[in-house]
């Protein structure tokens, strides 16, 4: 049996469970998705998702509460995505949960997340006496949002997506902070800043402000938006290069930060942005 989103944890009452609880993982299959993208076999990307965990306390074997950032890495080939309500909820059910040290909590983590998104996932967890080396920063690029433009739609439109042809290709990085979209089973808002690295013919940028705040009102998850955008702008402008990266604000303590690309580049880095 596939689950599906509205059978998901999302904008139900739910129980917290103080006591570790790996079946509380709740995965979605990505190919359902996908295959509204008409995204079959090879994937057109490579890529990850980067979650960030806040609210993360355990006790040690002295009763103790520990507290502590974990970092997951899932790649963008896993089978699943793993709905983010349910997430939060198996991170609590460590709260009464005794453990030996962070190695033991790590490696149950890395465990259950691995078994739910199809796929082995990394784990980082950073202890509270090394929160000072965390850094903060925000996403390079020419910020689109200077543009004084008039926005009438609200909705997904990939026709606003126009490239200059015959021309030299450019090598050019764009960044927006107005992405908005909503969650696809509650419809509560998702705000993030997105990212775009491209080397083509260049693309025109009103059209493509307009259509990055055309996600307003869409319905969809952040790894869904993310694969979204990077196939709207390889079919519309077809770059040679292409790497689409969002950093969402956290809800329930969880960030997700998508990451798509389809040429050889370094990971970006798990920077927390301003909004974060």
């Amino acid at each position: 049996m596939t689950n599906t989103a509205d059978q998901s944890p999302l904008g139900k009452t739910s129980a917290y469970q103080t006591q570790y609880a790996p079946e509380l993982l709740f995965p979605i299959a990505r190919q359902q998705k996908r295959d509204e993208l008409q995204i079959g076999g090879a994937l057109p990307f490579f890529g990850v998702d980067i979650w960030n965990a806040y609210e993360l306390s355990w006790l040690n074997m002295r009763g103790k509460p520990q507290v502590a950032i974990a970092t997951f890495t899932v790649p963008a080939d896993s089978p699943n995505i793993i709905e983010s309500k349910s997430f939060k909820l198996y991170l609590n059910s460590f709260n009464q949960t005794r453990l030996a040290n962070q190695d033991a909590l790590a490696e149950l983590l890395r465990e259950d997340v691995s078994a739910a998104a199809g796929a082995p996932v990394s784990v980082t967890v950073t202890m509270q006496e090394d929160f000072g080396r965390l850094k903060m920063g925000e996403l390079d690029g020419l910020l689109l949002d200077r543009l004084d433009i008039e926005v009438d739609n609200y909705s997904p439109s990939p026709a606003l997506l126009k490239a200059v042809k015959g021309q030299p290709p450019v090598d050019e990085t764009l960044v927006s902070h107005l992405l908005k979209s909503n969650c696809l089973v509650t419809g509560q808002p998702d705000w993030g800043t997105v990212q775009i690295h491209y080397v083509g013919p260049q693309i025109d940028q009103e059209g493509l402000l307009r259509y990055l705040i055309g996600f307003r009102e869409h319905n969809e998850f952040h790894e869904q938006c993310v694969e979204r955008i990077f196939v709207d702008i390889m079919r519309q402008c077809a770059p040679q290069k292409l790497a689409v990266y969002a950093r969402y604000t956290r809800r329930g303590g969880l960030d997700i930060n998508p990451w798509r690309a389809n040429f050889s580049t370094t990971r970006p880095p798990n920077l927390r942005n301003a909004r974060q």
